[in-house]
C-alpha cells in the first residue's frame, strides 16, 4: 500500500453493533447505579446480588453468577459485604458441604423491597424516553437478540415487555 488506508481496514467503534451493545447497556447501568448507590450504599455485584436474591429465593454463588453474568470473585465479594450487613445468611448444602445455599436476611429482603418500586419507575422513565413504535422496535430486537444467542425460549411472547414489563423470559436458574 502507499500509506492510504482502505475503508476495510478501519473499524468504526460508535457505529459497531458489539460497542454500540456495550456503550448503551454501561450507560443505562451506570445511571441506574446511582439510584442504588445513594440509597443504599451498593455497588453493581452486591445490586445484581441483592436482586438475583430477591427475585428466585435461595440460591447458589454459581447460579448467582450465571443468573446476572457475574464472575465468581465478583459474587464472592458481593456476597461477602451483603453477609456483613447482615442481609444474607449462608447454609450448607446437606449433601455436599462444598455448596452454600444464599438467601436474604428479613433486612435483605426489606433493602430488596425498597429497590424494586425504584427499579420499576426508573425502568419506566427510561422507557418514556422512547416513543411507543420505538419502545415495541427495541422490545422485538432485543427479543430477537436474545433468542439468537439462546437468552430467551424459542416462541416466549414479548408482550409485557412492550408494556415495560421487562423483556427477558429466562429460565429460572438451578
Amino acid at each position: 500500500m502507499n500509506g492510504m488506508t482502505r475503508q476495510d481496514d478501519i473499524l468504526e467503534l460508535e457505529t459497531f453493533l458489539p460497542y454500540r451493545l456495550y456503550h448503551l447497556a454501561d450507560l443505562v447501568s451506570r445511571e441506574f447505579a446511582r439510584i442504588y448507590k445513594d440509597r443504599l450504599g451498593l455497588t453493581r455485584p452486591e445490586w445484581r446480588t441483592l436482586a438475583g436474591l430477591g427475585q428466585y429465593g435461595t440460591m447458589t454463588a454459581k447460579a448467582l453468577g450465571e443468573q446476572s453474568s457475574m464472575h465468581k470473585t465478583k459474587v464472592s465479594r458481593a456476597v461477602a459485604e451483603l453477609e456483613r450487613r447482615r442481609w444474607l445468611t449462608r447454609m450448607p448444602d446437606e449433601k455436599d458441604r462444598r455448596i452454600e445455599h444464599l438467601a436474604l436476611t428479613k433486612a435483605g429482603l426489606a433493602a430488596y423491597r425498597e429497590m424494586v418500586p425504584l427499579a420499576k419507575a426508573f425502568e419506566r422513565e427510561l422507557l418514556g424516553r422512547i416513543d411507543e413504535p420505538g419502545r415495541r422496535a427495541l422490545t422485538a430486537a432485543l427479543d430477537a437478540a436474545e433468542a439468537a444467542f439462546s437468552l430467551t425460549p424459542p416462541g416466549a411472547d414479548s408482550e409485557g415487555a412492550a408494556a415495560g414489563g421487562g423483556g427477558r423470559r429466562r429460565a429460572r436458574p438451578d
